[in-house]
């Protein structure tokens, strides 16, 4: 956030009829049996989601099922599942509201009010009940463990009632923003499953890749701006009803507006959609969506999914990135609209593609996703930034962060690693995340050349797309190239460089 594949096969040269063990071992490989090695690639076993859901417009409403076939990926035996339930952040007194103050009169356009999201039942297990911090993870006790490498099938039942917010999941002034509008199993992780509170600063959300199928049903009059590929689509009863599929993806959001206009373009093989309600240079920020996307599939690695939707909508910051979708604060600037577009673009690649842990390490995507956009609009001088410029704007902000920090409290907290929850305001998460982590990268292309901090973001996307990498791999795959880059790392993240 700011402000097709052919299988292939590793036993190739199996048909040579003259080595008879050869032969076994192709047959081995196609019974798919025997060796792991003969595998198809990129063929690991993920859970799905099968979402239902059906918007009610008077009253504001989302009801839907998530059926869940649950793959233990883990290399112990599972007993419980946990979601967590990010619409009941919107709710009347819940411990972590959804914005702070500082975006209050930007988020509630018509006055405060709430949401919630209400399980109604879970099927497939032994109980349930609504835990966490604040009501915000479900449990779901399953009838038998669940052992490394097998399955588990669970149906939950909820109501998602949707406040009107500028915000990822609300009703706004003229869209309907479905972000985390289902339950979300938590990643897993040695400790257990890792649970999402619902922080104001950043985006306070940890998924592991899983395959969407998704039946939604609007009334008709409506536009759907969907992370997944449009499968089939009908009118019964004066109801849209729409299915989409999306693989391996950590989540699935959807824009719904009666207002939507649209302009298409194919680019590297995907269809690059820019839906708006109100702007004066669509074909422009269409234009940036387009050139953007390009540089980033050359610069960093193919595109990982079919689409991509770029939508304008009531939101009150800048922009919010979901895998195949952005939604872009219809509020912007001109020239701002441009620059978020190009942002949530890069994050396609730095937290939808390659995951990381944005509860504790939020400069490893938005400091990255800040760097990358630096990277496109230094090869595109025509928009007017240039590297020195935006290394100039970082730096003279972070300095003005550490100021007033230490004017106020005597010392600034400069570490970069930390949870969500110690960030004191929107400000200190801007500085630190964004601007720190923006300054940290061109730190390290200078250290590194051009060439080898390039490839080692091509090499950072092709090994950990699909995954979550820790900082300790991101740390690990630059050392390869440069030796020195652990101190950078550290200097920066342990706030002992002085800028």
């Amino acid at each position: 956030m700011r402000g097709g594949r052919g299988i292939q096969y590793s036993c190739t040269r199996c048909f040579v009829k003259k080595f008879a063990v050869l032969i076994i071992i192709f047959a081995l490989c196609i019974s798919a049996t025997a060796f792991t090695a003969c595998k198809p690639k990129n063929s690991e076993p993920l859970t799905s989601y099968n979402l239902t859901a059906v918007y009610d417009e008077e009253t504001r409403t989302l009801t839907g099922t998530a059926d869940v076939d649950f793959y233990n990926a883990a290399d112990n035996e599972i007993c419980d599942l946990k979601f967590n339930l990010y619409g009941n952040a919107f709710r009347e007194n819940s411990a972590f509201p959804p914005v702070s103050g500082t975006y209050e009169n930007r988020a509630y356009y018509d006055g405060k009010n709430y949401g919630a999201m209400e399980i109604s039942g879970v099927e497939g297990c032994a109980g349930w009940n609504v835990t966490g911090e604040d009501e915000n993870v479900l449990c779901v006790n399953l009838p038998q463990p669940v052992y490394p490498g097998q399955r588990a099938q669970v149906t939950v039942s909820y109501t998602l009632r949707l406040a009107k917010i500028n915000h990822r999941t609300g009703v706004t002034e003229n869209c309907v923003n479905l972000g985390n509008f289902y339950p979300v199993l938590c990643a897993y992780s040695p400790e257990g499953f890792v649970e999402c509170p619902y922080y104001s600063c950043g985006d306070p959300f940890l998924s592991e890749t899983a395959d969407y199928t998704v039946d939604l049903d609007v009334p008709e009059g409506y536009t759907a701006a969907a992370s997944g590929l449009k499968i089939s689509e009908s009118s019964v009863d004066g109801r849209l009803k729409t299915r989409y599929r999306l693989q391996k993806a950590r989540d699935f959001a959807i824009v719904l507006s009666k207002n939507f206009k649209t302009l298409k373009r194919e680019v590297n093989g995907a269809e690059v959609c820019y839906y708006y309600t109100s702007d004066a240079a669509a074909e422009a920020s269409l234009d940036a969506a387009c050139k953007s996307f390009a540089y980033f599939c050359d610069t960093f690695g193919g595109y990982a999914y079919p689409t991509l939707s770029v939508v304008q909508t009531g939101f009150c910051y800048g922009g919010m990135e979901y895998p195949a979708l952005t939604m872009i604060s219809e509020g912007l600037s001109a020239d701002d609209n441009i620059y978020t577009i190009v942002h949530e673009n890069a994050h396609q690649w730095w937290y939808a593609m390659v995951g990381s842990n944005q509860l504790t390490c939020a400069w490893q995507d938005e400091g990255l996703a800040e760097y990358s956009s630096l990277m496109f609009f230094e090869s595109e001088p025509g928009y007017g930034y240039t590297r020195a410029g935006l290394v100039g704007e970082a730096t003279r902000s972070y300095r003005a962060y550490f100021s007033v920090f230490n004017q106020l409290n005597g010392n600034a907290d400069t570490t970069m690693t930390r949870n969500l929850s110690s960030f004191s305001s929107d400000f200190e998460y801007t500085n630190i995340t964004y601007n720190k982590g923006l300054l940290l990268f061109d730190y390290l292309r200078n250290a590194l050349g051009d060439k080898k901090f390039k490839d080692c973001l091509k090499q950072y996307c092709g090994q950990f797309t699909g995954k979550i990498a820790t900082e300790e791999d991101m740390v690990a795959l630059f050392c390869e190239s440069f030796k020195d880059a652990e101190g950078i790392f550290s200097a920066f993240t342990e706030g002992k460089i002085l800028i």
